[in-house]
C-alpha cells in the first residue's frame, strides 16, 4: 500500500522560505514521477513542480526560480524548497506519485495515482 505524508506547512512572511517534505512508503521515490500540486480555497488543484527517475524537472511558469523539487533516495523522501514567498502561493500543498510509464513528465492532477492528505502553506505580507 502507498502511502505519501507531507509536512512542512506553515505561515511565514511574504519573502520568506519554507521546505516542504513527503515521505513515501510502499513505492520508491526514485523509480517513479513524484509531484507537487497545490489547491488555493476556490480554485482547481495546479501543478507545481515534478520530478522524475532520472532527476529532470518541470515547474509551473509561476514558481521557476522561486522553488526547487529535489529528492532523497535514501530516505524515500521528495522535498519542495520554496523560496521568495508570495501571499499568491498560499494553498495547501499535496505530495503526489505517478506509477505511470509516460515518457514525458505528467503535470495534470489525473494523471497521478498516489495523493498524500496535504500541508497548508500560508502567506501573508
Amino acid at each position: 500500500q502507498v502511502q505519501l505524508q507531507e509536512s512542512g506547512g506553515e505561515s511565514v512572511q511574504a519573502g520568506g522560505s519554507l521546505r516542504l517534505s513527503c515521505v513515501a512508503s510502499g513505492r520508491t521515490v526514485g523509480l517513479y514521477f513524484m509531484a507537487w500540486f497545490r489547491q488555493a480555497p476556490e480554485k482547481e488543484r495546479e501543478f507545481v513542480a515534478a520530478i522524475d527517475w532520472s532527476g529532470a524537472t518541470q515547474y509551473q511558469d509561476s514558481v521557476k526560480e522561486r522553488f526547487i523539487i529535489s529528492r532523497d533516495v535514501a530516505k524515500n523522501t521528495v522535498y519542495l524548497q520554496m523560496n521568495g514567498l508570495k501571499p499568491e502561493d498560499t494553498a495547501v500543498y499535496y505530495c503526489a506519485l505517478d506509477v505511470s510509464l509516460m515518457s514525458t513528465i505528467p503535470t495534470e492532477a489525473a494523471d497521478y495515482n498516489y495523493w498524500g492528505q496535504g500541508t497548508q502553506v500560508t502567506v501573508f505580507s
